[in-house]
Parts: C-alpha cells; sequence; structure tokens
C-alpha cells in the first residue's frame, strides 16, 4: 500500500469509526427520527432558506429523494413549508418546535463528540493543524471539480 492509499485508508478507518461511536448515543437520543432525517433538519435549522434544489445540491441526491425526505418530516410534525412574499414560486422550509428540538439535541451530541475527541487534536500543533486543514480544503477541491466533469459527461 502507497503513502496516498495509506493516507485515504486512514480518512476512512476515522471515518467509521467516529460514525460507528456516535451511532450508538445518537440512536438512543434521536430514536424518533433516521439519520437522513436527522441531518435534513440539521441542514433546515442552519439555512434560515432551506429548500429542495439547496438541500438536494447539499446531500448528493435528487431533487425526488428531497421532495420524499421533506414530505415525511413534514408529516412527523419536524419541520413546516413556506414562501416568501416576493417569490410565491420557491417553497422553503422552517423548523416547528419539535423540530428544533430535535436540532438541539443533535448539536448537543456533537459537542459532546467534540469533547470526547479534543485531546487528540490537543496534541497538535497551529501549523500541524494549518496543513491538514489545507489538504483537506485542496483535496475537496479537487472532488468538486472532478465532481462537475463527471457532471459535464453525463
Amino acid at each position: 500500500m502507497d503513502k496516498n492509499d495509506k493516507l485515504l485508508r486512514g480518512f476512512a478507518d476515522i471515518y467509521n469509526k467516529t460514525v460507528w461511536l456516535n451511532k450508538i448515543k445518537m440512536e438512543k437520543e434521536l430514536k424518533e427520527c433516521t439519520p437522513s432525517e436527522v441531518h435534513c433538519i440539521e441542514a433546515i435549522g442552519n439555512d434560515a432558506d432551506s429548500n429542495v434544489t439547496k438541500l438536494a445540491e447539499s446531500f448528493f441526491m435528487t431533487r425526488g429523494a428531497i421532495s420524499k425526505l421533506t414530505k415525511k418530516l413534514m408529516n412527523k410534525g419536524y419541520i413546516e413549508s413556506y414562501q416568501k412574499s416576493d417569490n410565491r414560486k420557491e417553497i422553503y422550509f422552517k423548523l416547528t418546535n419539535q423540530g428544533q428540538r430535535i436540532y438541539q439535541t443533535h448539536a448537543e451530541l456533537h459537542k459532546e463528540f467534540s469533547i470526547r475527541d479534543q485531546p487528540i487534536f490537543n496534541q497538535l500543533t497551529a501549523k500541524q493543524m494549518d496543513t491538514m486543514i489545507n489538504f483537506v480544503d485542496d483535496y475537496n477541491k479537487h472532488l468538486d471539480e472532478e465532481m462537475k466533469k463527471q457532471n459535464l459527461d453525463n
């Protein structure tokens, strides 16, 4: 295995392990929602102007899949739709009180996980952290460009 493969495998392992560790607590605290529903609630809570198109782009899903997901969330009472007075065509979403409760619980869990993992980040120098952030940013930009190429080829 070359160093590139080792690094990518390491990222994948870190991701898989954090998902596994976080899953148990998330499922216990947010048992009434699926992970997709929780992340949709999070996205709507983070963006005051969430609509199907924005959510689809954010989750790399089709607009149809997002429409189904948001419909489920509306039926469960976690989000509601609205229209702006200056744009009667577009439908936006906002959290209900129930949705806000899920949003807050999810945020608190992420804070708890961040505190759990902070000791490993505390070992890094500022320069090491900057180098890692720059690498991740550059790699994400590269992947964005590759995704654009794929969309143009289809």
